[in-house]
């Protein structure tokens, strides 16, 4: 597949998600519903659209300061996604004391877990790793944003990689979202979003 149709794929996912699950009153628990109606699940969408703009062909025409923004992209993307994913299964997520303290998504003062919309990247892919929620290709993809993303702090010098590895990570990102979507529960199979 390529980088442009999984980007069309990932844009339509994306916004099916957050049509079903920003209207989740009655569907998700309280909390979770609560989380979701002020998540803005539709800077999901456009954050998709937005990857068109990284792709050059041939690869490789990317200047450093367009591949760094490429990755700021695609870890904003995925960063949103673990957050929805937490927020669904809010309940879950806030009864895993143990999870939690290890990932550091603990308050230690209120002892009560950070809401998911206030966790940094790492500290959800240290929980998510150790409750082995998405599996290791999963793991692999959120660690190699999360580096290639801090190049954003532009004065120390650090990995970038090229346009052919943020092409990949397209494709990976797009396995991400579909495991995501897959895991989430839903009324009925009718209203599971659609990459199509």
């Amino acid at each position: 597949m390529s980088a442009i149709e999984a980007i069309d794929r990932i844009e339509t996912l994306n916004r099916n998600l957050a049509h079903f699950w920003r209207r989740a009153n009655g569907w998700a628990p309280i909390e979770a519903a609560g989380l979701l109606s002020k998540s803005r699940l539709d800077w999901q969408v456009s954050l998709s659209r937005c990857l068109r703009l990284w792709i050059r062909t041939p690869p490789d025409r990317l200047e450093s300061g367009e591949l760094i923004l490429a990755w700021a992209n695609l870890g904003s993307l995925t960063e949103g996604t673990m957050k929805l994913f937490l927020s669904v299964f809010y309940h879950d997520y806030q009864k895993d004391i143990d999870g939690l303290k290890t990932a550091k998504a603990y308050h230690h003062k209120k002892q009560a877990p950070i809401s998911p919309d206030g966790l940094s990247l790492d500290i959800m892919r240290v929980y998510f790793k150790n409750g082995k929620l998405l599996g290791a290709e999963i793991d692999a993809h959120v660690e190699l944003v999360q580096q290639r993303r801090n190049a954003i702090h532009a004065y120390k010098d650090r990995p970038i990689g090229d346009d052919e590895e943020f092409q990949a990570a397209i494709l990976s990102y797009l396995v991400m979202l579909r495991e995501v979507n897959a895991r989430l529960p839903y009324p009925d199979d009718i209203y599971a979003p659609q990459e199509i």
